[in-house]
């Protein structure tokens, strides 16, 4: 059960106009979350474009039908978030937006959902944190027993413009399906978009085992880093709020034993 109030942080020194108006800081439930959480408008991620990959991806050998076209992938954001538009909308964040969302928030709370585990089972080969010679292993949400996370709530007025860059960042493939969840916060439940596996993807693999599992993330690496640098970012942040994740703990415990070549 997660702690009632806020986490034990050292707020910044700098006062600003969230500062002096604390119902309009972001950070006002977890202060020391201004130092975890990048800049949005200075992430990658904010003009990142589904195509960044593509000449990776051929010199591998590959070739760009992995991925949706803008046109289609336009047309799920339209049809998920239909008649969503104009009002706030949360994100629930289990992963990298943990620590880089991307996109604007006006409120950031920890929060817990049921029905879904964080799992490692998005098999990375296409040259984000992996490759076809050394893939590398992300996370993604499937069935299991709950998960804690961070939930972002974006302004109605700004969801238009920033679930654009949500879905060109997490939804620019198949691997992952947008779902709607219920999060139970310190201050009440939200209904929050996330993404879950999608077992119709070929990059979806809960078929590995432990030990691939485990090398994986050891030595895969592409052109956002390490899988090991992913997972050790995600226990990192989880730690900082006090999350519970005994999968996440032992998995990257075995990672850091691993005998062979670690990628840093």
């Amino acid at each position: 059960m997660m702690r009632q109030g806020v986490l034990p942080f050292r707020a910044r020194a700098s006062e600003s106009a969230a500062d002096l108006d604390p119902s309009c800081d972001p950070y006002r439930h977890h202060p020391g979350l201004r130092d975890r959480i990048a800049p949005p408008l200075a992430s990658f991620f904010r003009t990142f474009q589904p195509s960044t990959f593509d000449a990776q991806v051929i010199a591998a050998g590959g070739d760009t039908d992995w991925r949706y076209p803008d046109h289609s992938r336009e047309a799920m954001r339209a049809a998920t978030l239909a008649g969503r538009l104009d009002r706030d909308l949360w994100v629930f964040a289990y992963g990298s937006l943990m620590w880089d969302p991307a996109f604007c928030f006006a409120e950031v709370r920890r929060g817990a959902i049921t029905g879904f585990a964080r799992r490692f089972i998005l098999l990375d080969t296409y040259g984000a944190r992996g490759s076809r010679e050394e893939p590398g292993l992300m996370v993604a949400l499937d069935h299991g027993d709950g998960c804690q996370g961070l939930a972002f709530r974006i302004a109605g007025r700004d969801v238009a413009a920033e679930t654009e860059i949500l879905w060109r960042r997490e939804l620019l493939g198949p691997a992952y399906l947008p779902a709607f969840v219920t999060v139970t916060t310190d201050f009440g439940p939200v209904e929050a978009l996330t993404v879950v596996a999608n077992h119709a993807s070929p990059v979806i693999r809960p078929d590995l085992s432990r030990a691939e599992q485990v090398q994986y993330i050891a030595t895969g690496r592409g052109m956002l880093g390490s899988s090991r640098e992913y997972i050790e970012n995600i226990a990192g942040q989880c730690a900082a709020l006090e999350l519970h994740d005994p999968e996440l703990s032992g998995l990257l415990a075995e990672v850091r034993a691993w005998p062979g070549r670690p990628q840093c």
